[in-house]
């Protein structure tokens, strides 16, 4: 285990920052800029439509009737908090780790941030297929999308990087 923060994995908690920043500052401008369901298409299998997620990835549990948001908010605290303590007990230099980690936590505290205060989640971006939509998402639900990938990828990997640090031959 690192001796101080620095060596330690929350020397990346700068990307949690960084995230939290873009998902909150894209929210605020759409919030301002478009009214409900307003969508401008930009490409032509991308719209940015606002809407509201009242539940978690795909919606699920959208219509639950307003219980869902305070479990939702007590999932994304409590996976942050696991997910910073798991940050601290780990090398900086684990960056695939690290870099999934901060993904999640800032992606997770974004979509926090919409739950407390609005009671939904601002979601805006919008593909498509002729006339097959893909659920709508947000800056934040991208980074817990990439960060969970990037979790995956190194249950894979981190045994050959491993193997090959220590000048072990498979």
């Amino acid at each position: 285990m690192p001796t101080n923060w620095k060596n330690s994995g929350l020397r990346w908690y700068w990307v949690v920052v960084l995230v939290f920043f873009a998902d909150q500052l894209s929210k605020q401008w759409v919030l301002s800029n478009f009214d409900l369901y307003e969508s401008i298409q930009l490409l032509p299998v991308f719209n940015f439509t606002y809407v509201r997620n009242y539940g978690a990835a795909f919606s699920f549990l959208s219509d639950a009737g307003g219980w869902q948001r305070w479990l939702f908010t007590f999932v994304a605290v409590g996976f942050s908090v696991l997910l910073s303590v798991w940050l601290r007990q780990q090398p900086s230099k684990m960056w695939r780790l690290n870099l999934a980690y901060t993904l999640v936590i800032g992606g997770a505290l974004g979509n926090l941030i919409d739950r407390l205060q609005h009671g939904y989640v601002v979601d805006f971006l919008d593909f498509y297929w002729n006339t097959s939509h893909f659920p709508a998402f947000n800056i934040a639900d991208s980074a817990i999308c990439v960060g969970a990938g990037l979790i995956i990828l190194d249950s894979f990997v981190a045994g050959k990087d491993d193997k090959k640090s220590d000048g072990i031959k498979e």
